[in-house]
C-alpha cells in the first residue's frame, strides 16, 4: 500500500509557500517606509486560497503526464495597498498596519507548520504502527 503524500498533507505545503511569499512581501514594504513614492503591495490570500480550492476539488491526475494542479495557488497576483492617510512623498506604506499584518501572518505560518508536524506525526504513527 502506497502512502499519498499530497492526501495526507492537504493543503498545508501551499498554504505555507503563499504565507512565506506575503511574509516577504510585507518585510518589503517595511523595508520601503522611507522611500519616496514606493507603493505598498501585498497578496490577497484568502482570494487566491479559495480560487485554488475551487479550482482543485474533484479534479485529479489520472496519469503521470497530466499537468499537475499543486503549483496553482503560488500564481498569486500582488495588489497595491490604499492608504488611509496618503503621504506627501507618494509613499504608501503604513508602517503600524504593515507590521500588524506582519506579526498575523507569522502566527498563520507557525500555524501551518503546526498542521503540517501533526499530519508528518500521524504518518510516522501509521508507519511504525506504535
Amino acid at each position: 500500500m502506497t502512502i499519498s503524500f499530497n492526501k495526507a498533507l492537504g493543503i498545508h505545503p501551499q498554504a505555507l509557500a503563499l504565507r512565506e511569499k506575503r511574509s516577504e512581501m510585507i518585510a518589503a514594504n517595511l523595508a520601503n517606509a522611507d522611500t519616496p513614492n514606493y507603493k505598498a503591495r501585498d497578496l490577497d490570500f484568502s482570494a487566491v486560497f479559495q480560487k485554488t480550492m475551487s479550482s482543485t476539488m474533484g479534479l485529479q491526475q489520472t496519469q503521470e503526464r497530466h499537468l499537475s494542479l499543486s503549483n496553482e495557488l503560488l500564481g498569486a497576483h500582488l495588489k497595491y495597498r490604499n492608504p488611509n492617510q496618503v503621504s506627501l512623498d507618494g509613499n504608501t506604506v503604513e508602517e503600524h498596519l504593515e507590521q500588524a499584518n506582519y506579526s498575523q501572518n507569522a502566527v498563520q505560518y507557525e500555524a501551518s507548520l503546526q498542521f503540517l508536524s501533526n499530519n508528518f506525526a500521524g504518518l510516522m504513527t501509521a508507519i511504525k504502527g506504535q
